[in-house]
């Protein structure tokens, strides 16, 4: 099962760009019922509560059905190849418009993927990736 933590946050015209990360992680239920406790306690003294942003796995089964090679694939195309539709991505894909179309929808629902509209003439869905790197973290 997985579980998404978002954060939203726009650049502003002439604020450098860096790279950016998503943090995927591997968490027990235990371990993350302990952080959602940490952070209630803190919110409960108007301590500062510090901002993340990814999406944790039960375990590393979990993430790899999840996670498979096509669609780690999908997330590297988006990114370089910056296509302007889920058709045009299934194209530099060379894959079935309706696979593709499925994967893109999934990862958009899990947070890795952001669907925009378009009017350009006919209405499109164009896929993007703003992030740079994916981090994977395992407490041992």
């Amino acid at each position: 099962m997985a579980r998404l933590y978002q954060r939203h946050r726009t650049v502003q015209e002439g604020e450098p760009m860096r790279v950016r990360d998503i943090r995927i992680s591997i968490k027990t239920k235990e371990d993350l019922f302990k952080e959602i406790k940490e952070v209630w306690g803190k919110v409960e003294k108007r301590e500062d509560v510090k901002k993340h942003e990814g999406i944790s796995f039960e375990n590393i089964e979990a993430m790899r059905k999840i996670l498979s090679e096509e669609r780690v694939r999908i997330l590297k195309t988006i990114k370089k190849e910056r296509p302007k539709s889920i058709y045009e991505l299934a194209k530099f894909l060379n894959r079935d418009i309706k696979n593709t179309f499925d994967d893109v929808r999934f990862l958009a629902q899990i947070g890795l993927i952001e669907l925009k509209k378009t009017k350009e003439g006919r209405e499109k869905t164009v896929p993007k990736v703003n992030y740079d790197r994916i981090l994977l973290e395992i407490r041992v």
